[in-house]
């Protein structure tokens, strides 16, 4: 389990953690966290589409979800995909960010619903990325790669990769980030699609206490 330091309700689970679609595994995820074990959650889509909710249980498709209720865990699963928890003052968002999800600006889009909902006067201060493809490793075609800003795409030996940590810092510059810097890949402890085509995934988790 990773805990960003200095953000007020942010986790990501590992492959120690078990597969988040088990509910035994999200329980005692939970019961480590202290928070309560039925989470807000959305049926991920790599759009930009994003859910104010204000309970427990599926918001529909969407890739973000945001909150100002107290003891409401908000969760995304990933395998590569970034996951993100966005705090304000009175708010949290968790997003999930595949490319297609980061060429239509979803973290951008959370982040505007959090500042709408503190009328302006609340604006971001922190946001969390847990473990994700890095740039080491996310390989991709040139269709891919010219929807990215030159500055996020590397060309190495006649591969082209994306650094999507990067695009997603773009979307909220005012921000302060903390990463988990680990790409998921090439390194040991987290669930990777592109490694080996799993179904397994790792948690991103937010709330307010």
């Amino acid at each position: 389990m990773i805990r960003p330091p200095g953000f007020r309700g942010a986790a990501f689970t590992t492959a120690a953690s078990g597969d988040m679609k088990n509910p035994d595994n999200r329980h005692r995820v939970s019961d480590g966290l202290g928070i309560p074990s039925d989470w807000a959650f959305v049926r991920q889509v790599h759009g930009h589409q994003v859910h104010i909710v204000t309970e427990s249980g599926s918001a529909g498709p969407g890739d973000a979800l945001v909150t100002t209720t107290g003891r409401l865990p908000l969760a995304v699963n990933v395998a590569d995909c970034a996951g993100l928890v966005i705090e304000t003052a009175s708010a949290v968002a968790v997003v999930h960010a595949g490319w297609r999800g980061v060429v239509a600006g979803v973290a951008a889009s959370a982040g505007r619903l959090l500042e709408q909902l503190g009328g302006g006067d609340d604006p971001i201060s922190r946001v969390a990325i847990g473990p994700m493809i890095g740039p080491c490793c996310f390989e991709v075609g040139p269709e891919v790669a010219v929807l990215f800003h030159d500055r996020h795409v590397k060309s190495t030996n006649g591969l082209i990769t994306v650094d999507l940590e990067s695009a997603l810092r773009d979307q909220l510059p005012s921000a302060r980030w903390w990463s988990a810097r680990a790409c998921t890949r090439c390194e040991e402890g987290w669930f990777s699609f592109r490694a080996d085509g799993t179904d397994r995934r790792t948690a991103a988790i937010g709330w307010i206490p």
